[in-house]
């Protein structure tokens, strides 16, 4: 991408944009509260340390082609949409593209722009009880800083009854034949035909990200856990690296990458795919908190990027 068309990607309507000199976020609150780019512009030319998104699926507000959305009220998948808790049956809404309804409400719907700031924008959503009874807050500040993306996501309990709570963010980046990943983790949830968990088991050897693998070698679309909250990334081709550092509770790293696309996902996380249902079940490692009425629970995570020498 030259500078030219991302000025004029920059000047869409629906966006929102931040720089620090170095870096340059742009954000769209619309689609889910979610990130459409984040580069350098080394020499003038664009360096995409997330997937960009493009014009299109920015005017047609579609946060899973952003270069990075939020996860609440919880990630990833639900099995059928349905659990229970504290005495109470839910039932979230689903369809055959959605039979498990995935990653909650935020990437679903509109945030608002609550503070906008040169380097600096901080985003809100608020969700009434619904299908998922219980009213909450969510809040992201997205910030950059030397160059440096820092997304700290935030959400408080509004209800007056106890409320299951997870969250996390879903950044996409680039794949390339030579892509590599390295992140410490001691498990992984085997998962079924529905990218369900089954079976807490060692990661596959070969396929360990505590040893590290190209991308390109590999399918997953997995939760590991014992997860030391730092991920490495490296496009040696390129000469670029990124480090993912994550506070907790975000404990746990789903790793998505899809067989011949141009992007894989590493996601820090704070439960399990389907906590609900498996929390107090003997489950190990399910993540799933619980807040009282009017508790909060925030976490940042901190993009790092450096060229190579």
């Amino acid at each position: 991408m030259t500078k030219n068309s991302a000025v004029a990607v920059a000047r869409h309507t629906e966006l929102v944009s931040i720089s620090d000199g170095t870096a340059t976020v742009e954000i769209a609150p619309a689609a889910g509260g979610a990130l459409a780019s984040y580069r350098w512009w080394p020499n003038g030319v664009a360096v995409d340390w997330l997937r960009p998104a493009d014009p299109a699926a920015i005017g047609r507000r579609d946060a899973g082609a952003m270069a990075c959305f939020p996860l609440v009220p919880y990630s990833n998948r639900i099995r059928d949409g349905r659990f229970e808790f504290a005495g109470r049956s839910v039932q979230l809404p689903t369809g055959p593209g959605d039979p498990h309804h995935e990653h909650g409400h935020g990437w679903r719907h509109p945030w608002a722009v609550k503070r906008h700031e040169a380097a600096m924008v901080v985003l809100g959503y608020r969700h009434a009880g619904d299908s998922w009874p219980w009213a909450y807050e969510a809040e992201q500040e997205i910030s950059l800083a030397d160059g440096r993306l820092c997304i700290t996501i935030a959400v408080r309990n509004l209800s007056d009854t106890a409320m299951p709570v997870g969250f996390g963010l879903h950044p996409h980046l680039p794949a390339t034949p030579w892509t590599h990943v390295q992140a410490k983790v001691s498990g992984m949830w085997e998962t079924d035909a529905e990218v369900l968990p089954v079976r807490h088991v060692q990661p596959p050897k070969g396929a360990d990200p505590s040893i590290g693998f190209d991308v390109s070698e590999v399918d997953f679309d997995t939760v590991f856990t014992g997860w030391t909250r730092r991920a490495r990334i490296t496009w040696a081709e390129y000469g670029r690296q990124l480090d993912i550092e994550a506070e907790a509770p975000l404990d746990y790293l789903v790793l998505y990458m899809p067989p011949g696309e141009a992007f894989f996902c590493a996601e820090p996380v704070s439960n399990i795919t389907d906590a609900f249902n498996r929390m107090g079940n003997g489950s190990a490692d399910t993540g799933c908190m619980v807040l009282a009425p009017g508790e909060t629970r925030s976490a940042s995570v901190r993009f790092m990027p450096s060229l190579v020498v």
